[in-house]
């Protein structure tokens, strides 16, 4: 299916009504990717009262260039799908408040509270937190002060900066190949760094970014500093086993080396794993009773774009039957 060009109208959403601060709605919906939009959806269905509380929209959905596992479409952006979100929860009489992180979630008696970073709080009877992940950074000299001066996390956006450039791309996963393909794409010379021995990418992805001929593979190396004045002119590699440092030059560093869960605002309230994401049982219920957990920011496997919008969905049907079966609704 051929679909135009597509740019991503955040205002599908920022023209929904506003949450109400004086109000106790039936649900509110932290989050904004596919996993919270799914919830809202479901619980729209419902014929529940909802607000969706969300610092932006979109997840980690904008920061894919093809989604070739959604059923229905070979292949589509991740900013077409998500614009494609956004039009259906706006089909719906949904809130939400947009451009506003959520500080904490507050449960007091049977009532839940969504407060945001400027102050504002929204009431609940139920809570679906879906807030997604973030990139882990490599807190490493030169890498905070260069952000955005040429070093990236997000090759969907940056990619076309760096044609026929040098770049290091730092992981070895599926994510550090696919941003590894991205710029092999517009013509950049490609040098992959890993921290571990080997290459932890799917066997088909890391073949694809073989085949091409500008791109060079350092594992079991790790990253020490980012170099540059006003720009990123050159990242400083260590091998792990002999020591030896090694500078190269180059004019940007994108960094893929895993995600960490938005669950902060939740980890006084419900019980986190190891790796601080939200445990969750099969019905997304959590340790505090009405909230639930869905997508990314929890402990169900296998991160997807299609797990999470279902998990979505579960959460809010849980949700539902809370509500029910407590007599809120």
């Amino acid at each position: 299916m051929d679909l135009p060009e597509f740019e991503l109208d955040t205002s599908v959403l920022e023209d929904a009504a506003v949450p109400a601060e004086d109000r106790t709605y039936d649900l509110l919906i932290v989050g904004g990717g596919p996993a919270a939009m799914s919830a809202a959806i479901y619980a729209a269905r419902k014929m529940l009262s909802l607000a969706v509380v969300t610092k932006d929209f979109g997840g980690q959905m904008l920061e894919t260039s093809d989604v070739e596992n959604w059923l229905g479409f070979q292949s589509i952006s991740g900013r077409e799908l998500a614009g494609m979100f956004g039009e259906h929860v706006k089909s719906f009489d949904i809130s939400v408040r947009m451009n506003t992180a959520v500080r904490e979630v507050q449960k007091e008696g049977g009532l839940f509270s969504v407060i945001t970073a400027d102050g504002r709080s929204y009431r609940g009877h139920a809570v679906v937190v879906a807030t997604g992940k973030r990139h882990r950074s490599l807190n490493v000299p030169g890498e905070k002060e260069l952000v955005g001066k040429g070093v990236a996390y997000c090759a969907t956006c940056d990619a076309p900066l760096f044609k026929e450039k040098r770049v290091v791309v730092a992981g070895g996963g599926n994510s550090a190949f696919t941003t590894a393909a991205d710029l092999l794409k517009v013509g950049a010379q490609v040098i992959l760094v890993n921290f571990l021995k080997g290459w932890q990418a799917d066997g088909s992805l890391y073949e694809r970014v073989s085949r091409y001929p500008g791109v060079d593979f350092l594992e079991n190396t790790e990253v020490v500093r980012i170099e540059g004045a006003d720009r990123v002119e050159a990242v400083v590699v260590k091998g792990r086993d002999d020591g030896d440092e090694k500078r190269i030059d180059a004019a940007g560093l994108f960094v893929e080396i895993g995600l960490l869960p938005n669950s902060d605002s939740v980890k006084d309230l419900v019980r986190l794993n190891d790796a601080g994401e939200i445990i969750v049982d099969c019905a997304c219920r959590t340790s505090v009773k009405g909230l639930f957990g869905a997508g990314d920011v929890t402990t169900v496997p296998h991160k997807q774009i299609v797990i999470s919008a279902g998990e979505g969905a579960k959460a809010a049907l849980s949700a539902y039957e809370y509500l029910m079966d407590e007599r809120l609704i």
